[in-house]
């Protein structure tokens, strides 16, 4: 390599750093500047959202979301001010999510509907809930479903697209559960006579809430019994217990006052297959 050749590679050299430094010095200065206000929007933005009383399992997904998000528009500005094409890369962005969601179509489902289910609110945790078909206690609510505690101490973990799919029974929005509950009389007894016995057994039973006020009634004539409807009212926690309570009582009153049970007569017997 001789000495002009070599003059020339410096000038060329000398002639890129003095076009490309301010390029790159306005791209640093941008990234540097750009990230300190995303983080302080971030943390006015994360104030608001705590005064608001906005659902905390909620905020710190929006924040991160929003702290990402202005990232990435500050990296493209960036790379813009240096010369990079940004209209590639965000069309290789846009690509790479569509692929992503098309393969995660069921996930991000489940992650709209938890969105939702944070942002409305139909249950809280702690609450006694009916959802997809299932009974139980909100253990946990995270963005892809919901963890429920079954009265049997089975952890159910349902899917938030199930949840806003189907219809959300909310034991604890009133405050009260009605219990329905069965028992029978026979037909010789007199109906005022158990009601006035059920009616007392029930304001005896302190799980039994006073308002709203138990019902007792007959639902339906059976060949050897009338069947009737007990409809007391307890708190949603106390809701098995509840039964429990009812029932034990119930049958001790029956006994107390002399209440018989009708049998069927005789009992048939046949084979049993293998």
């Amino acid at each position: 390599m001789n000495e002009d050749q070599l003059s020339g590679y410096l000038e060329k050299i000398i002639n890129f750093a003095v076009e490309f430094a301010p390029k790159l010095a306005g791209a640093i200065l941008i990234i540097l500047v750009g990230f300190w206000l995303v983080k302080k929007l971030a943390f006015i933005t994360r104030l608001s959202l705590e005064k608001a009383n906005f659902s905390k399992e909620v905020t710190p997904f929006l924040i991160s979301f929003l702290n990402i998000s202005l990232k990435v528009i500050v990296l493209l500005a960036a790379a813009g001010i240096v010369g990079i094409e940004t209209t590639s890369i965000v069309g290789i962005l846009a690509a790479a999510g569509f692929a992503v969601g098309l393969a995660l179509q069921g996930s991000l489902g489940n992650f709209a509907a938890g969105i939702l289910v944070l942002l409305l609110r139909p249950y809280k945790v702690g609450d006694m809930v009916e959802v997809n078909g299932r009974f139980g206690k909100v253990e946990e609510i995270h963005v892809f479903n919901t963890v429920l505690s079954t009265p049997g101490l089975k952890t159910l973990i349902v899917p938030n697209g199930k949840v806003v799919d189907d219809t959300i029974i909310n034991f604890s929005e009133k405050g009260a559960i009605r219990l329905e509950l069965n028992v029978t009389m026979p037909y010789e007894e007199s109906f005022p006579k158990v009601k006035s016995i059920i009616t007392e057994t029930l304001q005896n039973i302190p799980l039994v809430l006073k308002e709203p006020a138990p019902e007792v009634g007959i639902e339906n004539f059976d060949t050897h019994n009338i069947q009737l409807t007990v409809r007391p009212y307890v708190h949603p926690d106390d809701y098995w217990q509840g039964i429990f309570e009812v029932h034990r009582e119930v049958k001790a009153a029956f006994n107390r006052n002399g209440i018989k049970m009708a049998y069927s007569e005789g009992v048939e017997l046949g084979p049993v297959g293998e």
